[in-house]
């Protein structure tokens, strides 16, 4: 079965011990679900958790990926041959470093690259070369335990640049920001979610379904966005191709292309807007 993959903005994570929670994690406002046979599982309980999970994971109204153990790891093969067996399902493939790491998942599964070392921001450009590479994300936690940071913006920002740069320049949908742990503040959440939109993501990876409205909220469009773009279109419109001063502003080609994509996000998906 074909594989269907669109960008998400609120991925949610749900743990492969908890399967019950599949069916309740889709409908959920979740754009994606990301099944973790990793983190969230100890070493002696991933034979477990991958055993009676196929039957939780057909069927499902939105877009499905297995977090995998690393390629290296002694997981990694009985991992995958479950994501073939049950098809038309993705694979979130952690550690990624380079294309050859990709390529062991096969042509045929869509690959959310999880970004969370040093060799993998050094590896991005053969990432994104990779043929199953389907979008970035962003492992900040361990990412900073790799590089012996701290996890704050100023430390992680060349990271995350990165991964905005080189997927736009291999024309790769916006990367997802990783996860903010603190699942009962929504402050919190907002804040991250808004800083990375600022830097050019398209979405941040949700560990409890809490987060998804607040993500989704903070990757809309506000209303005062919306009006300022609607005005340069109709602007735009009005001048017939002349050059435009809107409120004392020169108004160029970036700027009218800037407010033609907002009211294409607005139009076509299906976030809320940002008050």
């Amino acid at each position: 079965m074909a594989v269907k993959f669109s960008s998400a903005v609120a991925p949610l994570f749900v743990p492969a011990t908890r399967p019950e929670r599949i069916a309740k994690a889709a409908i959920s406002g979740a754009d994606a679900i990301i099944v973790d046979l990793e983190d969230a599982v100890p070493a002696a309980d991933k034979a477990k958790a991958r055993d009676g999970l196929a039957s939780y994971l057909v069927d499902l109204p939105v877009p499905c990926f297995i977090r995998v153990n690393a390629t290296t790891s002694q997981w990694f093969d009985a991992d995958m041959a479950l994501v073939r067996s049950v098809g038309g399902i993705g694979v979130m493939l952690p550690k990624s470093e380079t294309a050859a790491d990709i390529d062991q998942v096969g042509p045929d599964i869509p690959v959310i690259a999880l970004v969370e070392t040093a060799c993998g921001i050094v590896g991005l450009q053969e990432i994104c070369q990779a043929e199953a590479t389907c979008q970035l994300a962003f492992g900040s936690i361990d990412y900073s335990l790799d590089i012996g940071c701290d996890e704050t913006t100023e430390a992680l920002l060349l990271a995350r640049l990165s991964l905005v740069t080189y997927s736009r320049a291999f024309c790769l949908p916006s990367p997802i920001d990783g996860v903010t742990v603190l699942v009962n503040e929504p402050e919190r959440v907002m804040a991250d979610a808004n800083y990375a939109r600022q830097l050019g993501f398209g979405g941040k990876l949700a560990i409890h379904p809490n987060q998804i409205d607040t993500i989704k909220v903070a990757f809309a469009p506000s209303d005062e966005q919306l009006e300022w773009a609607r005005r340069i279109m109709h602007a735009n419109e009005a001048a017939n191709g002349a050059a435009i001063l809107m409120d004392g502003q020169m108004v160029d080609t970036p700027l009218i292309e800037k407010a033609r994509q907002l009211l294409l996000t607005a139009q076509t998906g299906s976030l809320p807007k940002r008050v």
